[in-house]
């Protein structure tokens, strides 16, 4: 049931044929985590993400529990049509919000595993509603942490995103915000407790928001352009299920205190536009408020306390040596002091061929 790398064709510096350079779509099952009769809860469990992570693990195993978490009683209906109660009787359904303390310790009753998924993710919607932002970022970790501490949850581990590093909107400083609350969870839950740690990754291809499918319904509507902020904007890129695969091993992985960065390639905004609408003009309209040019998911100032895998980085707490210790043995290796881990000059960048291949893999 663990699927197989596809060939990802990556764009190179130096002079070659198109099919000399080319490396593997990494599908980060590994380590495997067994699911079955095990626990599991899911905040936001109705977004893009939820909604991928709960066919996945329907399809691998046969947990105990499966529980979506979320406010939205609209989608959880309608993921009922689809997940009925009455064919996966490990299906439950709880309306609550992580704004919601005593609702969050309610559900997460008996429960192994907690992946936090909820957030308030608009760029623009954060700027205007920056309480409301903070409240369900940051308001909200704290309170999936000190639920989690009380039931004596194995492991939890919260999505990020590249945003929340060197942030410059608020939406990204909230994720940092929240980031740091997990880490220093792992103080909270002394040496036998709860173990926290973050997944933080790029841009999802086809996800709710993406400018994917923002790009294919302008072009399948006969739009004559395509509005490209910058041409010189880059962006990594992930599936929806390699970032399920990714929390799946990094929750397996996970020592406490850690944050989880995959190695994913990355593209201009250009190339991308020019793939999914080939014979439409590109007009340039800025970058917005709130906005970079290029993403950075590891800042130089971080890479003293990183270590690097075959398939991702991993960021370690500064205080947790031990943790260091134990990746270091494992054949994790430190990666150079002042190495930073952004889109404009990662390695891995996306030729037409490589896009076109991520795209079928999030449209499969």
């Amino acid at each position: 049931m663990i699927q197989t790398a596809n060939t990802l064709h990556l764009a190179s510096q130096q002079p070659a044929e198109p099919d000399a350079y080319t490396t593997p779509l990494r599908d980060f099952s590994q380590p495997w985590l067994d699911l079955n009769e095990k626990s599991v809860l899911v905040t936001g469990g109705t977004g893009s993400f939820g909604k991928h992570f709960m066919r996945l693990v329907i399809e691998r195993y046969r947990p105990r529990r499966l529980i979506v978490f979320s406010r939205d009683e609209m989608k959880q209906y309608e993921m009922q049509q689809v997940f009925p109660v009455e064919k996966y009787p490990f299906m439950r359904y709880f309306i609550g919000d992580v704004r919601d303390r005593d609702r969050l310790d309610l559900a997460m009753r008996d429960v192994d595993y907690v992946v936090h998924a909820a957030a308030l993710k608009q760029v623009p919607t954060a700027e205007y509603n920056p309480l409301e932002c903070i409240h369900t970022n940051i308001n909200g970790a704290e309170n999936v942490v000190y639920a989690a501490l009380s039931r004596n949850v194995r492991k939890v581990i919260a999505l990020s995103t590249d945003k929340a590093a060197t942030p410059v909107n608020l939406y990204g400083a909230s994720k940092l915000a929240s980031d740091k609350i997990f880490v220093a969870a792992n103080n909270l839950a002394g040496a036998n407790g709860t173990r926290f740690a973050v997944v933080r990754y790029g841009n999802v291809v086809g996800s709710r928001g993406s400018v994917v499918p923002f790009f294919k319904k302008l072009a399948d509507q006969g739009a004559a352009e395509l509005p490209i902020t910058d041409p010189r904007m880059t962006r990594f890129w992930i599936t929806l299920t390699q970032g399920v695969n990714l929390v799946l091993s990094s929750l397996e992985m996970a020592k406490g205190g850690e944050i989880f960065v995959p190695k994913i390639p990355s593209t201009t905004i250009t190339g991308l536009a020019s793939l999914i609408g080939p014979h439409l003009e590109q007009r340039v309209v800025g970058v917005r408020p709130g906005e970079k040019l290029h993403e950075t998911m590891i800042p130089a100032d971080d890479s003293r306390w990183t270590v690097e895998l075959e398939d991702r980085y991993v960021m370690l707490a500064s205080y947790a040596t031990a943790v260091r210790e134990a990746y270091l043995h494992g054949g994790a290796k430190p990666v150079e002091e002042g190495f930073a881990y952004s889109s404009d000059t990662n390695p891995e960048r996306l030729d037409a061929r490589g896009l076109q291949m991520l795209l079928q893999e999030a449209m499969s």
